[in-house]
Protein backbone atom coordinates (compact mmCIF):
# COMPACT_ATOMS: atom_id res chain seq x y z
CA UNK A 1 0.00 0.00 0.00
CA UNK A 2 1.42 3.32 -1.14
CA UNK A 3 -0.97 6.66 0.19
CA UNK A 4 -0.03 10.07 -0.47
CA UNK A 5 0.44 12.10 3.07
CA UNK A 6 -2.00 14.64 1.68
CA UNK A 7 -4.82 12.10 1.23
CA UNK A 8 -4.37 10.72 4.83
CA UNK A 9 -5.28 14.70 5.91
CA UNK A 10 -8.50 14.75 3.65
CA UNK A 11 -12.08 14.18 4.43
CA UNK A 12 -14.46 13.63 1.71
CA UNK A 13 -17.95 14.71 1.10
CA UNK A 14 -18.31 11.22 -1.39
CA UNK A 15 -16.76 8.48 -2.62
CA UNK A 16 -16.68 7.22 -6.05
CA UNK A 17 -16.24 3.96 -7.21
CA UNK A 18 -15.22 2.50 -11.24
CA UNK A 19 -16.81 -1.51 -10.55
CA UNK A 20 -14.49 -3.46 -12.94
CA UNK A 21 -10.86 -3.97 -11.46
CA UNK A 22 -11.66 -1.82 -8.55
CA UNK A 23 -14.71 -3.33 -6.32
CA UNK A 24 -14.51 -6.53 -8.35
CA UNK A 25 -12.39 -8.47 -10.90
CA UNK A 26 -14.14 -9.49 -13.81
CA UNK A 27 -11.10 -10.30 -15.95
CA UNK A 28 -11.21 -13.66 -17.11
CA UNK A 29 -15.23 -13.33 -17.74
CA UNK A 30 -14.85 -9.98 -19.86
CA UNK A 31 -11.52 -11.88 -21.69
CA UNK A 32 -13.70 -14.39 -22.34
CA UNK A 33 -16.48 -13.11 -24.37
CA UNK A 34 -14.35 -10.16 -26.21
CA UNK A 35 -11.32 -13.01 -27.23
CA UNK A 36 -14.85 -15.24 -29.03
CA UNK A 37 -15.15 -11.62 -30.26
CA UNK A 38 -12.24 -10.49 -31.83
CA UNK A 39 -11.21 -13.95 -33.08
CA UNK A 40 -14.98 -14.00 -35.30
CA UNK A 41 -13.75 -9.82 -36.99
CA UNK A 42 -10.44 -11.13 -37.18
CA UNK A 43 -8.99 -8.99 -34.76
CA UNK A 44 -5.72 -9.77 -33.04
CA UNK A 45 -6.33 -11.06 -30.02
CA UNK A 46 -3.21 -10.53 -27.73
CA UNK A 47 -3.07 -7.03 -28.76
CA UNK A 48 -6.24 -6.49 -28.40
CA UNK A 49 -7.32 -7.55 -25.26
CA UNK A 50 -5.39 -5.06 -22.83
CA UNK A 51 -7.68 -1.77 -24.84
CA UNK A 52 -11.12 -3.37 -23.75
CA UNK A 53 -10.99 -2.56 -19.98
CA UNK A 54 -12.62 0.48 -18.34
CA UNK A 55 -13.89 1.30 -21.70
CA UNK A 56 -17.59 0.69 -22.84
CA UNK A 57 -17.87 -1.83 -25.71
CA UNK A 58 -19.40 0.63 -28.22
CA UNK A 59 -16.50 2.84 -27.54
CA UNK A 60 -13.71 -0.14 -28.06
CA UNK A 61 -15.87 -1.53 -31.17
CA UNK A 62 -15.60 1.90 -32.77
CA UNK A 63 -12.50 2.88 -32.32
CA UNK A 64 -10.86 -0.29 -34.19
CA UNK A 65 -13.32 1.17 -37.48
CA UNK A 66 -14.02 -2.37 -38.88
CA UNK A 67 -15.73 -2.00 -42.02
CA UNK A 68 -19.31 -3.30 -42.21
CA UNK A 69 -19.68 -3.44 -38.75
CA UNK A 70 -22.93 -2.22 -36.82
CA UNK A 71 -21.01 -1.00 -33.59
CA UNK A 72 -24.46 -0.87 -31.33
CA UNK A 73 -25.26 -4.74 -32.61
CA UNK A 74 -22.08 -6.33 -31.90
CA UNK A 75 -21.90 -3.71 -28.10
CA UNK A 76 -25.68 -5.58 -27.27
CA UNK A 77 -23.73 -9.15 -28.63
CA UNK A 78 -21.25 -8.52 -25.92
CA UNK A 79 -23.41 -7.40 -23.04
CA UNK A 80 -25.71 -10.42 -23.37
CA UNK A 81 -22.68 -12.91 -23.66
CA UNK A 82 -21.31 -10.99 -20.92
CA UNK A 83 -24.15 -11.03 -18.88
CA UNK A 84 -24.48 -15.18 -19.21
CA UNK A 85 -21.22 -15.58 -17.89
CA UNK A 86 -20.61 -14.97 -14.74
CA UNK A 87 -18.23 -17.77 -14.02
CA UNK A 88 -14.93 -16.35 -11.70
CA UNK A 89 -16.44 -12.87 -11.48
CA UNK A 90 -15.05 -12.46 -7.47
CA UNK A 91 -15.10 -8.94 -4.92
CA UNK A 92 -11.53 -7.33 -5.20
CA UNK A 93 -10.97 -8.28 -1.47
CA UNK A 94 -12.38 -6.13 1.63
CA UNK A 95 -14.95 -4.15 -1.18
CA UNK A 96 -18.08 -5.62 -0.25
CA UNK A 97 -17.72 -4.81 3.61
CA UNK A 98 -16.33 -1.86 2.84
CA UNK A 99 -18.70 -0.01 1.09
CA UNK A 100 -21.47 -1.22 3.48
CA UNK A 101 -20.17 0.27 6.03
CA UNK A 102 -20.49 3.49 4.03
CA UNK A 103 -23.07 6.02 4.68
CA UNK A 104 -25.64 5.08 1.58
CA UNK A 105 -26.40 8.73 0.49
CA UNK A 106 -22.49 9.38 0.03
CA UNK A 107 -21.27 6.83 -1.89
CA UNK A 108 -21.71 5.91 -6.16
CA UNK A 109 -20.78 3.57 -8.87
CA UNK A 110 -19.77 4.61 -11.90
CA UNK A 111 -18.84 2.07 -14.56
CA UNK A 112 -18.18 1.88 -18.18
CA UNK A 113 -20.82 -1.25 -18.00
CA UNK A 114 -24.88 -1.46 -19.09
CA UNK A 115 -26.56 -1.26 -16.37
CA UNK A 116 -27.97 -4.59 -16.75
CA UNK A 117 -24.62 -5.83 -16.82
CA UNK A 118 -23.05 -4.02 -14.13
CA UNK A 119 -25.90 -5.10 -12.26
CA UNK A 120 -25.48 -8.78 -12.43
CA UNK A 121 -21.75 -8.71 -12.21
CA UNK A 122 -21.75 -6.81 -8.79
CA UNK A 123 -24.60 -9.51 -7.74
CA UNK A 124 -22.48 -12.10 -8.58
CA UNK A 125 -19.41 -10.49 -6.23
CA UNK A 126 -21.48 -10.04 -3.56
CA UNK A 127 -21.30 -6.06 -3.66
CA UNK A 128 -24.11 -4.14 -2.14
CA UNK A 129 -26.06 -2.05 -5.08
CA UNK A 130 -25.59 1.66 -4.56
CA UNK A 131 -28.45 4.43 -4.50
CA UNK A 132 -26.31 6.22 -6.72
CA UNK A 133 -25.31 4.15 -10.24
CA UNK A 134 -23.87 5.63 -13.58
CA UNK A 135 -23.87 3.16 -16.16
CA UNK A 136 -22.88 2.98 -19.87
CA UNK A 137 -26.51 4.30 -20.54
CA UNK A 138 -26.29 7.20 -18.72
CA UNK A 139 -23.36 9.39 -20.49
CA UNK A 140 -23.03 10.09 -24.39
CA UNK A 141 -19.08 9.82 -24.01
CA UNK A 142 -17.31 7.35 -21.73
CA UNK A 143 -14.56 7.32 -19.74
CA UNK A 144 -11.77 9.21 -20.08
CA UNK A 145 -14.49 12.20 -20.45
CA UNK A 146 -15.16 12.96 -16.97
CA UNK A 147 -18.88 13.17 -17.44
CA UNK A 148 -19.79 9.79 -15.80
CA UNK A 149 -18.23 11.27 -12.72
CA UNK A 150 -19.64 14.35 -12.38
CA UNK A 151 -23.13 13.13 -13.10
CA UNK A 152 -22.67 10.85 -9.89
CA UNK A 153 -20.96 13.77 -8.30
CA UNK A 154 -24.12 15.79 -9.10
CA UNK A 155 -26.54 12.97 -8.17
CA UNK A 156 -25.06 12.61 -4.85
CA UNK A 157 -25.29 16.47 -4.25
CA UNK A 158 -21.46 17.21 -4.00
CA UNK A 159 -18.76 19.08 -5.71
CA UNK A 160 -16.24 16.35 -7.77
CA UNK A 161 -13.30 18.06 -6.20
CA UNK A 162 -15.27 16.95 -2.37
CA UNK A 163 -15.10 13.27 -3.88
CA UNK A 164 -12.54 10.62 -3.64
CA UNK A 165 -12.55 8.51 -7.18
CA UNK A 166 -11.53 5.02 -6.62
CA UNK A 167 -9.83 3.36 -10.24
CA UNK A 168 -7.97 0.79 -11.98
CA UNK A 169 -7.64 1.86 -15.18
CA UNK A 170 -5.72 4.29 -16.95
CA UNK A 171 -9.13 6.11 -18.92
CA UNK A 172 -10.85 5.98 -15.70
CA UNK A 173 -8.00 7.61 -13.74
CA UNK A 174 -8.01 10.24 -16.39
CA UNK A 175 -11.86 10.74 -15.91
CA UNK A 176 -11.32 11.21 -12.58
CA UNK A 177 -8.80 13.76 -13.11
CA UNK A 178 -10.56 15.90 -15.76
CA UNK A 179 -13.50 16.15 -13.15
CA UNK A 180 -11.14 17.74 -10.69
CA UNK A 181 -11.36 15.14 -8.28
CA UNK A 182 -9.30 12.97 -5.36
CA UNK A 183 -7.96 9.90 -6.97
CA UNK A 184 -7.24 6.63 -5.24
CA UNK A 185 -5.67 3.69 -7.56
CA UNK A 186 -6.84 0.07 -6.81
CA UNK A 187 -3.98 -2.28 -7.79
CA UNK A 188 -5.78 -5.21 -7.06
CA UNK A 189 -6.23 -6.86 -10.75
CA UNK A 190 -3.09 -5.02 -11.86
CA UNK A 191 -0.32 -7.22 -13.65
CA UNK A 192 1.98 -4.64 -14.42
CA UNK A 193 2.55 -1.39 -12.02
CA UNK A 194 0.30 1.90 -13.30
CA UNK A 195 2.55 5.05 -13.34
CA UNK A 196 0.64 7.60 -11.29
CA UNK A 197 1.12 10.77 -9.24
CA UNK A 198 -1.89 9.24 -6.71
CA UNK A 199 -1.62 7.23 -3.70
CA UNK A 200 -2.80 3.49 -4.55
CA UNK A 201 -4.64 0.67 -2.61
CA UNK A 202 -3.81 -3.03 -2.95
CA UNK A 203 -7.26 -3.95 -1.22
CA UNK A 204 -9.59 -2.62 0.95
CA UNK A 205 -8.56 -5.02 3.99
CA UNK A 206 -6.48 -2.30 4.85
CA UNK A 207 -8.73 0.60 5.08
CA UNK A 208 -11.87 1.55 7.12
CA UNK A 209 -13.76 5.03 7.10
CA UNK A 210 -15.19 7.25 9.89
CA UNK A 211 -17.89 10.07 9.35
CA UNK A 212 -17.39 13.00 12.01
CA UNK A 213 -19.99 15.19 13.08
CA UNK A 214 -20.13 16.89 9.35
CA UNK A 215 -21.16 13.84 7.47
CA UNK A 216 -17.17 14.44 6.02
CA UNK A 217 -15.83 11.03 5.23
CA UNK A 218 -12.00 10.62 7.09
CA UNK A 219 -10.36 7.25 5.71
CA UNK A 220 -7.44 5.45 8.24
CA UNK A 221 -5.15 2.92 7.02
CA UNK A 222 -3.91 0.27 8.75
Amino acid sequence: MSVKTSLLNRSFRGLLFDMDGTVLNSIAAAERIWTTWAVRHGVDVETFLPTIHGVRAIDTINRLALPGVDAEAEAAWITEAEIDDVEGIVEVSGAANFLKSLPAHQWAIVTSAPRALALRRMAAAGIPEPGVMVTAEDVSAGKPDPAGYRLAAGRLQVDPAECLIFEDADVGIRAGEAAGANIMVITATHVHPLQTRHATLASYDSVTSHVDANNLIRLHFL
